[in-house]
């Protein structure tokens, strides 16, 4: 049941079909997009940022063509990088922290639309966020100092939680953990909890590190960026419920999927959002002239079923402050 919306961006623009563009001597525009997900997991998301373009005037087989490539591991988000760039598009819109570095090295001239790389001036990505300077700008979906709220949750949510594990992915963060690590670390002195880092590469080690780390007790985990794929979030899942941990993850998806506790910005507004970024460049603005964006609200989600299944009960004054339980 939703109780708070996420703030929704939206833009307006004049729609013109193919037969039109074409008489008048006009090309197709082409967009690229390549988010550091697999096809599975960019279904809404991208069916949100096509509505988007539509309603803004750009209609796929009229006066648009959009390329989509998927990648999660760096070999494979090269090549298809690679195969984007050599479509000179008009536009690429990334998501992912790995798959915009990749097409920063890619192309400098190609403007490029992030739909969410984390926090991007914590990164590097962009160091000027009010005029962005080279080829990048677009609407990102975390900042780092979110680590230390992951905690705060996890914690008001399970008040006997003394130690936490944070499960990341050594082969896809620039700097091991990424940088929501020292917030993390900041609250939890403040909130006297125990961290201990389960970084994995594969479902070997995820499943290695969480069987060692259950002996703790009263633990609990923090799933943290960058997006875990299907196969290794359903291990973290099952071991999770397995050994009665409770956790909280970064994303809506992942807590319809099965996880306990979800904090993050909404996905599908952010690539509305990113849409009309893209919309304002084919138009003719320049990437400084766009100021990258940060979400403005955070989405608390939480689910009966996960909490019931390891045998917890979430506090009704935590309950009542959910914008979405699952019940």
């Amino acid at each position: 049941m939703k109780r708070r919306d996420f703030i929704t961006l939206t833009g307006g623009a004049v729609a013109w079909p193919l037969a039109a563009l074409a008489q008048q001597g006009d090309r197709v525009r082409r967009v690229g997009v390549l988010p550091q997900l697999v096809e599975a997991d960019s279904f809404d998301d991208l069916a949100a940022f096509r509505e988007a373009l539509a309603k803004l005037g750009w209609i796929e087989d009229r006066n648009l063509r959009v390329d989509v490539r998927f990648g999660v591991d760096p070999e494979r988000i090269r090549t298809v990088a690679a195969e984007l760039v050599d479509l000179a598009p008009d536009v690429i819109v990334t998501a992912g922290a790995v798959t915009t570095r990749e097409m920063q090295r890619q192309t400098q001239t190609i403007p490029i639309v992030i739909a969410g790389v984390g926090d991007p001036s914590a990164n590097g990505i962009i160091k000027n966020i009010a005029h962005p300077e080279g080829n990048i700008t677009g609407i990102t979906n975390l900042f780092a100092s979110v680590g230390g709220k992951w905690l705060e949750l996890l914690k008001e949510a399970f008040p006997k939680i003394k130690t936490v594990g944070l499960i990341y992915n050594t082969q896809l963060n620039a700097v091991p953990g990424g940088y929501y690590i020292s917030s993390v670390e900041e609250a939890a002195r403040a909130l006297t909890i125990k961290l201990i880092k389960l970084p994995y590469q594969d479902a070997v080690d995820i499943t290695h590190g969480i069987d060692e780390f259950a002996a703790e007790p009263n633990s609990g985990l923090i799933v943290l960026p960058p997006p875990a794929t299907p196969a290794n979030r359903a291990v973290i899942r099952r071991l999770a419920a397995q050994h009665h941990l409770p956790a909280i993850w970064f994303d809506k998806q992942y807590v319809v999927e099965g996880g306990l506790l979800g904090y993050g910005s909404n996905d599908p507004d952010r690539w509305r959002h990113a849409a009309s970024f893209v919309d304002r460049l084919l138009r003719g603005a320049k990437v400084s002239e766009l100021p990258l964006e940060f979400p403005t609200r955070f989405e608390l989600l939480i689910n009966l079923r996960a909490a019931k299944a390891i045998g917890l009960t979430i506090p009704e004054a935590f309950l009542s402050r959910a914008d979405e339980v699952i019940e």
